[in-house]
């Protein structure tokens, strides 16, 4: 069986360390077999016995080679030169771009002082032809048809929630892909990112500069006098952001834009607490969209047939083991499905709730009232289903909320 990091040691061997070209042949063998084996990020993490080099695959990393310690500040340093960056900066924080050809990957290489040394994390953005629409992403039939929908109003704002490395950015692209594709160059698309992550073909993208006062909130006051139609705010990140934000959806324009939470309801809870007045969001919000990411069993993996093994707590009739074959890499996963709900702040129970400022836990209640799948029954029926793993659940989940169904599970 194939490990992960066998093919970049295969590759690492045929290379003479005694030649000059070494450090850059050797770079260039790590960043090609990451895209290969599907890496989302690469990490290189000095340390006391070495270089450790690590692939964040499906969200999870997994370290593939420990190199020399006298190798570290030269591949650093290769990559520093890749992203346009400082070579002799090694005491602080950097951050450059490698742009490839057209089709190719694009990455973002961060280096940050550490006490062994310059740690360096390369993000691997996805291809072009990857995910590069609404229905490439994975979501339930429901979400996606109504997302097509919010897409096609001229007003209103939608909300792609969930934390970090969740998939919201990929989501934001994919919608504005749709959105240019569908306008032909009739509509006045334009974005405000920090830092922009994929250049998008029709779409004005602008990133912020805070250190020149280019704030998203100066930003978004200016971009208004653009007279755009779609706007796409890459997060909303302060109170003043989303104000300016949610008035703008209010007054004509689509807005798009990502924010950190734990639920769909969370993400409103959150902007109330951030003093936003619930007329607004219960006016100016089309959609939010929640999402997490989980890793999806190959289909080497095999059903439990053990009733006495626990599920970790899910209430399922049944789940599958991941197993491990060549075709996964012995990793037992190949991809990752999205578990995603969706709410409608407009919706009449959770309309009420959100004006009556009740908190998060009855947001919840009164979205799945209004007919909202949570995204524990969203994992409660992949796990049945032989998509994923309880334990796999509970990495992305947390142990934190109780598991409840909300609905019947389906047949």
């Amino acid at each position: 069986m194939t490990s992960l990091g066998e093919p970049f040691h295969a590759r690492l061997a045929t290379l003479d360390a005694l030649s000059p070209q070494f450090v850059t042949s050797a770079v260039d063998a790590l960043l090609v077999e990451a895209r290969h084996a599907g890496a989302g990020d690469v990490h290189l993490v000095p340390a006391l016995d070495g270089l450790a080099v690590s692939w964040r695959i499906d969200g999870v990393l997994h370290e593939i080679a420990k190199l020399p310690r006298n190798l570290a500040p030269n591949l650093v340093a290769r990559l520093k030169v890749l992203a346009d960056l400082l070579t002799y900066r090694t005491d602080i924080p950097q951050e450059g771009r490698i742009r490839g050809a057209p089709g190719e990957v694009e990455m973002r290489v961060s280096t940050f002082p550490t006490l062994h040394g310059e740690k360096a994390v390369v993000r691997m953005f996805a291809a072009a032809g990857n995910f590069s629409s609404v229905e490439s992403l994975g979501f339930p039939e429901e979400i996606a048809r109504a997302l097509h929908r919010a897409l096609n109003e001229t007003g209103g704002a939608v909300l792609f929630a969930g934390p970090a490395g969740s998939g919201k950015t990929t989501t934001l692209y994919a919608c504005l892909r749709d959105l240019a594709a569908a306008a032909e160059g009739r509509r006045s698309l334009t974005t405000l990112e920090d830092p922009i992550e994929v250049a998008v073909a029709g779409v004005s993208q602008s990133q912020v500069n805070p250190a020149a006062g280019f704030t998203l909130e100066t930003g978004l006051r200016s971009m208004m006098r653009q007279d755009p139609e779609v706007i796409a705010v890459g997060e909303i990140r302060d109170r003043a952001t989303a104000e300016v934000a949610f008035q703008a959806a209010l007054t004509g324009h689509l807005v798009l834009t990502t924010f950190h939470a734990g639920n769909a309801a969370g993400a409103l809870g959150r902007l109330c607490d951030m003093g936003i007045e619930p007329y607004l969001l219960r006016s100016g919000i089309l959609l939010v969209v929640f999402q997490r990411l989980v890793r999806t069993l190959c289909t080497c993996a095999t059903v439990c047939e053990d009733s006495e093994i626990d599920a970790l707590g899910l209430h399922v009739r049944r789940f599958f083991i991941p197993k491990g074959c060549d075709a996964c890499r012995g990793t037992g996963f190949r991809g990752r499905t999205v578990l995603a709900e969706m709410l409608n702040p407009a919706s009449p129970e959770l309309g009420r709730a959100i004006i009556a400022r009740q908190e998060v836990a009855r947001l919840e209640s009164a979205a799945v009232a209004d007919g909202m799948k949570s995204r524990w029954d969203r994992a409660i029926d992949a796990v049945e289903q032989g998509g994923t793993t309880p334990a796999e659940v509970r990495r992305v989940l947390g142990f934190s909320e109780p598991p409840t169904r909300n609905r019947p599970p389906n047949d």
